[in-house]
């Protein structure tokens, strides 16, 4: 667990952008893994997302076009790691 984290990564400017509930739903759940000291990877994704694959990875590029989820590192089989960026560089 990472105990260096000391405030939940959770903004609450994402409600304020007009993005789906699905893709609130995937920000919300990188921010809990964050907060857990998990690594956000579309492996640990799919292991709690509870609707489809395609709605998942439809979430993720919309995070990723909004600046809001950076892919950090991809063996180009959709095993993808992420970081959640600084509200700063959002996308608005």
């Amino acid at each position: 667990m990472n105990n260096d984290h000391t405030k939940p990564s959770m903004n609450q400017d994402i409600f304020k952008l007009g993005l789906s509930v699905e893709t609130i739903s995937v920000y919300l759940l990188c921010c809990g893994l964050t907060d857990q000291g998990t690594v956000i990877s579309t492996k640990n994704l799919l292991g709690i997302w509870n609707d489809s694959q395609e709605a998942l990875y439809e979430g993720i590029k919309n995070l990723e076009e909004r600046n809001i989820l950076l892919k950090i590192i991809s063996d180009g089989e959709d095993k993808n790691v992420y970081k959640l960026t600084d509200t700063k560089s959002w996308e608005l």
